[in-house]
């Protein structure tokens, strides 16, 4: 490690407490000014070209919109679709008369558990954002319990979309590592969903009882009308449209899940040419995904005539264009960072680091995850760090070390993760708040998977 490795790090630490100031402080700088102009100011403090920089920027920002946006622009069509027919007040119902105080956080891990199966952290945070500002409402409509409703409902979720997204194929992550390490899919799997349940347990119910008491969050009024609007009581009976049975709600609501469920499957089973998993590839990909949602959606649900619903669809995005452009200002910075080499620098100064291959593995993917702002980033470099190791013949459990890679790249998502925005924005958080969150959340995910990759590797190894 020398010292361009060490200015690196300086530079990428400085930048993000330079973020956070720009927001918090009396300056009050809107996130995505504030994203661009540290972006800007990292590229130049690290010598990069001023056509390079300009490109990682632009670079940064359409990869994380093409990646990103799109979804969340659908997922808020499918959301107001869902909302506009009652199918979102009739599964919150469901769900708050059946599992009602202490039980409705287990209740909200469960789905999120299976829709976390097949989806990417924001995509399935996405598709269950009506689903938690129903029941949330519900609560709040109730005054059930003190603190913030959204956040006692919503962080289960979120651990759980975040345990099943870096620990358990077919996500990239897990499935990077595995093909780097030249390791098994089913092992790799099945450590994973071991590991994942008691890090979702201490993260999403338990740490979400702890926190909500302690927060006021609550979110933007636009969003909540959109994704959970209240019924107009004074309507007449007669006059009022049913919603659509519950089964059929549900299906639209999960189509895209299964869509990309489907696809996971069809990965695992299927021989790689073959047509039918060319298909699935297709429809499973998380935009064609959710497309086919919104149109299944519009289809079944009927909620209303064309010219009401193409309107409530041009609504419907409106109170998410302001997350679409900071979460496209923290792909600029991510990207920055990353073609700064402040990675390279990680990697540099872990290998003079001596310890256990699969602490080292977690460790080097946490530090790149973290310098970065991508969890793709750290898996990637550490798996290929480390790749030699594994093929060496070392006495390693090849596929804890996939899982330790995936879960080092969960630890502290925070200022340069689109992630982190999407939370941040969609609950109408602040930054401590987000922080106390999101950033939380997933660290004890991230220290929990560790415990229980150390613990595994105790045990005989599966065969």
């Amino acid at each position: 490690m020398n010292s361009t490795d060490i200015q690196l790090l300086v530079i990428a630490l400085l930048s993000v407490l330079g973020l956070v100031g720009l927001i918090v402080s009396r300056l009050r700088l809107h996130p995505l000014l504030a994203l661009l102009a540290v972006s800007l100011a990292a590229g130049l403090a690290t010598g990069m070209p001023l056509d390079r920089l300009l490109h990682s920027v632009s670079g940064g920002v359409g990869k994380t919109l093409g990646a990103v946006g799109l979804v969340v622009a659908l997922g808020a069509m499918l959301g107001k679709l869902l909302a506009d027919s009652g199918v979102t007040d009739s599964v919150a119902d469901a769900i708050v008369s059946r599992a009602s105080g202490r039980a409705l956080p287990w209740a909200m891990t469960g789905v999120a558990f299976i829709i976390g199966i097949p989806m990417f952290f924001e995509v399935g945070l996405v598709v269950l954002l009506p689903l938690i500002f129903g029941v949330a409402r519900k609560l709040e409509a109730e005054k059930s319990g003190a603190g913030s409703p959204y956040v006692y409902v919503g962080v289960p979720v979120i651990a759980a979309l975040a345990a099943m997204h870096g620990m358990v194929p077919p996500h990239p992550g897990p499935l990077t590592a595995i093909a780097t390490l030249k390791t098994s899919v089913g092992a790799t799997m099945l450590y994973g969903f071991i590991a994942a349940v008691p890090a979702i347990v201490l993260a999403g119910p338990i740490y979400g009882a702890f926190i909500a008491p302690r927060l006021r969050v609550r979110p933007d009024d636009a969003l909540i009308a959109q994704y959970a609007p209240q019924a107009d009581a004074t309507a007449a009976p007669a006059r009022r449209k049913a919603p659509p049975g519950i089964g059929l709600g549900l299906l639209a609501a999960l189509l895209p899940a299964l869509l990309m469920l489907f696809h996971a499957v069809s990965e695992v089973v299927l021989a790689k040419g073959s047509a039918v998993l060319h298909a699935a590839a297709f429809v499973g990909d998380p935009i064609i995904a959710m497309l086919l949602g919104v149109v299944f959606a519009i289809a079944v649900l009927r909620p209303g005539v064309p010219e009401a619903v193409r309107q409530s669809l041009s609504q419907s995005v409106r109170p998410v264009a302001n997350v679409l452009l900071i979460i496209a200002g923290g792909g600029a910075f991510q990207q920055v960072l990353t073609d700064a080499h402040v990675g390279d620098a990680i990697v540099h100064m872990s290998r003079q680091l001596a310890l256990s291959p699969l602490l080292l593995g977690w460790l080097i993917s946490m530090l790149l995850s973290v310098s970065t702002g991508s969890a793709t980033v750290g898996i990637v470099g550490a798996a290929g760090l480390l790749a030699p190791l594994a093929a060496s013949g070392t006495a390693v459990n090849q596929p804890l070390l996939a899982l330790s890679i995936g879960c080092g790249s969960l630890f502290f998502n925070y200022a340069n993760h689109a992630g982190f925005w999407l939370v941040k924005e969609s609950f109408g958080m602040d930054m401590g708040e987000a922080t106390k969150t999101i950033s939380v959340v997933q660290s004890i995910v991230a220290l929990v998977g560790l415990a229980m990759v150390l613990l595994l590797d105790l045990l005989p190894p599966l065969a």
